[in-house]
């Protein structure tokens, strides 16, 4: 299917929640030049939001960004004014369950979506324009996607620094369960088994546990609605993380390392605006980041 060149004005975009992800994506977006709206049930964080240039308002159009705790997404457009022309996007850090709901309720119009950034701070005073620099930012392809409304919500995290990775939503979620899911789990482990250590073992602790148990300062409710609503991948990553363990312990850490210090590096690619050949780029685990007129560019990993 080809695509129209697209228009030189880049549409408002709405963000509902200021919080922590929503409050740094309005701030990045208006310092992007973008035209922001945005809303939150929070009266200081609509304050907080609005000393950043963010236009308070229950209307919005455009790109419309659902940025609220999981358990509220499908509820998130509930008493505000949205243009039924409005692309609808969010940051849940599960994908299928979100489908399930609010994609029923708005079919083409909406683009599931995931940025892979974040604190353990939650709330308006976490807020930083610079959070979605150099980030991945899942965005999901179904098969039932309109590739337009996909390119609009691909504009916006592009324009908040970020890089776009083509991803069907229960790809997403069995690739997340393994790189943050588990992690959050592993983390409450091992504060868990070294709080029962006593405070001896808690007051030698250091880098490694401090880096390994991070995460888990986060809100517990949030943690737990995460991995509930995806608990099926999350326990397949979980088995294969207990299978690791199983290992001989040299044979483990060996295995480990390589993985953790494998080089880097990428090749520039060029990639049709064709659902396959962006699932393709995301697949082998390259980006989208930046939009031509017909083409993407992006980059992939060295084979």
């Amino acid at each position: 299917m080809s695509l129209p060149v697209p228009t030189t004005e880049a549409p408002p975009v709405g963000v509902v929640g200021l919080g922590q992800l929503g409050g740094s994506l309005a701030a990045a977006l208006v310092g992007a030049g973008r035209e922001v709206r945005g809303w939150d049930v929070d009266p200081a964080a609509r304050e907080a939001a609005a000393a950043r240039g963010v236009r308070v308002t229950r209307e919005l159009a455009g790109v419309v960004v659902l940025a609220v705790p999981l358990p509220a997404t499908a509820a998130a457009l509930d008493g505000l004014d949205v243009d039924p022309a409005a692309t609808v996007t969010d940051v849940g850090s599960v994908k299928e369950p979100v489908l399930a709901s609010v994609g029923a309720a708005l079919g083409g119009r909406f683009v599931g979506g995931h940025p892979m950034a974040g604190t353990e701070r939650s709330g308006h005073a976490a807020t930083d324009p610079g959070l979605f620099r150099g980030a991945r930012w899942a965005l999901c392809l179904e098969p039932g996607t309109d590739l337009r409304r996909w390119l609009r919500a691909a504009e916006v995290a592009l324009d908040a620094g970020a890089e776009v990775v083509p991803v069907t939503a229960a790809e997403h979620d069995a690739a997340v369960a393994a790189v943050s899911h588990v992690p959050h789990l592993l983390a409450a482990a091992l504060a868990a088994a070294a709080g029962e250590a006593g405070p001896l073992a808690l007051s030698l602790a250091a880098g490694s546990f401090r880096d390994g148990t991070r995460v888990i300062g986060s809100d517990p409710a949030f943690v737990t609605a995460m991995v509930e609503g995806n608990a099926g991948p999350t326990a397949a990553a979980l088995d294969r993380v207990l299978v690791q363990l199983g290992r001989p312990w040299p044979e483990l850490v060996a295995a480990g390392h390589a993985v953790r210090t494998a080089p880097g590096g990428g090749r520039a690619v060029r990639v049709p605006l064709e659902r396959a050949a962006l699932l393709a780029l995301g697949r082998a685990g390259g980006t989208v980041t930046r939009r031509l007129a017909a083409f993407v560019e992006g980059r992939v990993p060295e084979a």
